[in-house]
């Protein structure tokens, strides 16, 4: 069996310093804040280049705090690419805004530059850029427009752990950033988890006090707030899994290289596209062929695993209905029904890479 993720496996590689980490946060009793949380938010920011981390519950709650914190006037729009987990567009309406959908980039699969010029209006107050499988969007281009047009750049990082545009590393490039530490992700943690990040110190404090019932000190509550935090466990685990992160990355590259090779001589195949200023952290490793279904059919009687990321464009699902871009002449409405995820990650040996390449190539004969 090839599977697509092989978090046990994972464990099994780092065991005594995950067990260690654990359990020095049992014997300190510190569950919720303290010195780990503080550790992995310095360690992070360091590791991301950004000034400040705020460890928060998880990612969709990382975006709407950031959201909040960005304090637009209710109702304002925020451009969200097509293709993405609903995260990235619930988080903009849950703050009382509009969602304004663009296409994406057909080689990359980020936001298109292009597309996104012709949905600015004068209600627009945001851009977010969705670092979507691990490539990072074109952030020069994306800073060009938001000066033009007065925009904040809102960075979803939650698949770009690690990843860099021109040399540096994606979450503390725009205004403010977001991750998630979901388990599947390049850095996971063992539940839900997400973070902050900005080089703007007024945006991290405002971002800490939202995450903890509108207050720094105790009982001194200056507004509203909601309660999310990462808690202490969480914290140790990546602190831990941090120092890992970039030999992960590294396989996943050389994975995604052996399929761009393996692959690259099926014409009925699509392989991804990595713009030369990018470095790709190859969360996912996403094909589009029109047997998509037929292909993740035969590859699962084989025992190989794959995913479909994501198989409805956010404009064509039913909570989006009222947006009336499903019919618009996307290609992200058109795509969603022809991408395929292969496995990438660490857990894999050549000899996998070997057998989903000759099983595809078996397919298509």
């Amino acid at each position: 069996m090839v599977k697509f993720l092989d978090l046990k496996s994972q464990y099994y590689d780092i065991q005594p310093e995950i067990d260690k980490a654990i359990q020095s946060v049992i014997e300190s009793s510190a569950f919720i804040g303290g010195k780990h949380v503080t550790q992995f938010e310095d360690n992070f920011s360091n590791y991301v280049g950004a000034d400040y981390c705020i460890g928060v519950g998880n990612g969709t709650d990382a975006l709407e705090i950031a959201i909040e914190a960005l304090d637009m006037p209710i109702g304002s729009e925020i451009i969200v690419p097509a293709n993405s987990f609903i995260a990235s567009s619930e988080a903009v309406t849950r703050s009382g805004h509009r969602v304004e959908f663009v296409d994406i980039d057909t080689e990359s699969y980020v936001i298109s530059i292009e597309d996104l010029k012709k949905r600015i209006t004068p209600k627009t107050k945001a851009i977010m850029a969705v670092h979507l499988y691990g490539h990072p969007c074109d952030m020069d281009e994306l800073t060009k427009i938001a000066k033009e047009y007065n925009l904040y750049i809102i960075e979803d990082c939650a698949q770009a752990h690690g990843a860099e545009y021109k040399g540096k590393r994606v979450g503390g490039i725009g205004d403010i950033a977001t991750f998630s530490f979901y388990p599947g992700k390049n850095l996971g943690a063992y539940g839900d988890g997400g973070a902050i990040t900005t080089n703007n110190l007024e945006l991290s404090v405002q971002c800490r006090k939202i995450a903890n019932h509108g207050r720094i000190a105790k009982y001194d509550h200056e507004f509203e707030g909601r309660n999310s935090r990462l808690d202490a466990i969480q914290a140790a685990i990546l602190s831990v899994k941090l120092k890992y992160l970039d030999s992960w990355i590294e396989r996943r590259v050389q994975v995604a290289e052996e399929y761009l090779q393996g692959l690259d001589s099926i014409d009925n195949i699509t392989l991804p596209i990595k713009k030369k200023w990018a470095k790709q952290a190859y969360h996912l490793f996403v094909i589009r062929t029109n047997m998509r279904d037929e292909l993740k059919n035969y590859l699962s009687e084989k025992g190989i695993h794959t995913g479909v990321h994501y198989p409805i464009s956010l404009p064509k699902l039913k909570a989006y209905s009222y947006s009336n871009q499903a019919n618009e002449l996307m290609f992200a409405n058109s795509s969603d029904t022809s991408l395929l995820s292969l496995p990438i990650g660490e857990h894999l040996s050549k000899e996998d890479v070997e057998r989903v390449i000759f099983a595809i190539k078996q397919f298509f004969e």
